[in-house]
């Protein structure tokens, strides 16, 4: 409208001046300010039917023919003019044409315009796709803290966990290695053997390293007369080739209790020396 305004009354002011040399002045501005009333009814008419939705070409055409004639009339004019105020006049000759571009711009604008509860309802919906948003993030980064804080922990318990069977593991190994050193050391053999000696006479024993593992309960056993060395010597033979290959020192003792017979360790082992 801005634009309008000031073409229409450049315009006017042309057409005064050009004519002014040719007419009475009061002519010459009835011409200007009908050329401008012309151009401003057919805008007027154009926006009333863009207010109702309608739309005439031949309004178009006939505004656009005078805003054609304005800038004719402006051109003519700079072109008729002084050369020092050529330029400035040509500079302004757009105007008439500017605003009836501005115009359509504007139309085309009104149509493709939404209403306020379109607006609105585009806000909430835009709203509401960032809040989902957001709180799609927050638990995404809850869960990843979450399973961060979880692996940590799982990864320190089995640190520990290595830690100490490593720790339990190496003082087994050196229980083991005093143990083997003991067992094959000559000292240890002599002194096992001056020790045993009194009990089984002319036997060397030999010091076997314990087993690591399950253990096997022993029965109770009844008390019953105890055994002669001849009668138990026949029994652990007798049980140790009940089997063939011959029962081991273990297996025999084993079977020897089951079957409820009764004798010391030392006397079962010296006679399962004597028959082996």
């Amino acid at each position: 409208m801005a634009m309008t305004a000031v073409s229409m009354v450049l315009t006017l002011a042309v057409v005064v001046m050009w004519l002014d040399q040719a007419m009475p002045k009061s002519v010459a501005l009835v011409v200007g300010l009908g050329l401008d009333g012309g151009w401003l009814a057919t805008l007027a008419y154009e926006r009333r039917l863009a207010a109702q939705g309608d739309h005439s070409t031949p309004v178009t055409v006939v505004g656009w023919v005078f805003g054609v004639a304005a800038t004719g009339v402006l051109v003519a004019h700079a072109l008729m003019a002084e050369k020092d105020s050529v330029g400035a006049w040509l500079a302004v000759s757009w105007l008439p044409l500017a605003a009836k571009a501005l115009w359509l711009v504007h139309g085309l604008w009104e149509r493709t315009a939404l209403t306020a509860d379109a607006l609105d309802a585009i806000q909430g919906i835009q709203q509401e796709a960032r809040d989902e948003a957001a709180v799609a993030r927050a638990r995404l980064r809850s869960e990843a803290a979450t399973e961060e804080t979880r692996l940590a922990a799982v990864t320190q318990a089995g640190a520990r966990v290595a830690r100490v069977q490593a720790k339990t593991a190496a003082t087994l190994a050196e229980a083991w290695s005093t143990l083997e050193k003991a067992r094959q050391g000559e000292d240890t053999s002599r002194a096992l053997t001056s020790v045993t000696g009194r009990v089984t006479p002319d036997v060397t024993p030999r010091w076997e390293l314990p087993v690591w593992g399950p253990s096997e309960a022993v029965p109770a056993l009844e008390s019953g007369p105890a055994l002669s060395d001849e009668a138990l010597d026949v029994l652990v033979d007798e049980i140790r080739r009940s089997e063939t290959p011959a029962l081991s020192y273990r297996e025999m003792a084993a079977r020897f209790r089951t079957a409820g017979h009764s004798a010391s360790e030392v006397r079962l082992r010296a006679a399962w020396k004597r028959v082996a």
